[in-house]
């Protein structure tokens, strides 16, 4: 069969759409692009999508996994993969390259221990009141910092001021992103030199010690390697895949940009 090779955008005014000969109606466009209605052209993706599934039932009906005219499914597209699509393991050597590369990805969390005193933002209490409030609080901590758990006990709008302020240990990605930030952003230990805001108010806080993650070691992450390297190399046999059979078609009304992960979407 002649194969459509064209990869510029498909004008707007093509309208048939079709396979091998075999036309989509409008209506069944119109129906698949509402299913697309958050991408930033619905027509065209459903449009890819319409193809794509004709393209593999038209495949599975040659190799005889699919009765000629049967709905094709996610078992028979199973089957189909299956049997022509074969993802190779990544060996343990493929596994330790990876894990060399990419150490800074196969460590233990930082941990942050720390305290603090929150002085909220609320409709009755103006942010400027509150803010010198915070602020004068922390000029009496820098003078006293041993005053901390009593100041957390009375002054502090957080359900932890009843122990001190203690947050007790931090990862990242526990606290909202600006509180993240500040307490992961230096190595500082002690009371840090300003308040920090967030979307709750403003916060003294007082990291008490920090614990650096630690390397781990290749036997404890092979398993998460080979999985992710497995799902990495399907994704590109599935693009390959897909781009074998668009290039051995008749394709009309699209050009046809397969991208991975595609059918997992």
């Amino acid at each position: 069969m002649s194969a459509n090779h064209d990869l510029t955008p498909a004008p707007a005014t093509i309208d048939v759409l079709s396979v091998n000969g075999v036309v989509f109606e409008a209506a069944a466009i119109a129906t698949e692009s509402a299913l697309h209605a958050d991408e930033p052209d619905p027509d065209h993706a459903a449009r890819r999508a319409l193809v794509v599934r004709e393209l593999l039932a038209q495949r599975a009906v040659a190799t005889g996994l699919l009765a000629n005219g049967a709905d094709l499914d996610d078992e028979a597209i199973d089957r189909l993969l299956e049997l022509e699509c074969t993802t190779p393991v990544p060996s343990a050597e493929e596994c330790q390259r990876y894990y060399a590369a990419n150490l800074q990805k196969f460590r233990s969390a930082d941990l942050v221990f720390a305290r603090h005193i929150l002085f909220a933002l609320t409709e009755k209490a103006a942010m400027t009141r509150v803010r010198a409030r915070a602020e004068e609080a922390q000029r009496e901590l820098a003078q006293h910092l041993d005053r901390f758990d009593a100041l957390a006990r009375t002054l502090s709008n957080c359900p932890s001021g009843q122990v001190g302020g203690n947050l007790g240990q931090l990862t990242r990605g526990e606290s909202v992103p600006e509180f993240d930030a500040a307490i992961f952003g230096s190595q500082h230990i002690g009371l840090l030199p300003g308040l920090v805001n967030t979307r709750y108010g403003f916060h003294i806080v007082w990291v008490e010690r920090r614990v650096a993650g630690e390397s781990l070691p290749f036997e404890a992450v092979q398993a998460i390697i080979e999985r992710y390297l497995c799902e990495h190399v399907r994704h590109k046999s599935i693009q390959q895949y897909l781009n074998l059979l668009a290039s051995n078609a008749e394709l009309r009304g699209i050009a046809l940009d397969l991208r991975p992960g595609l059918l997992l979407q």
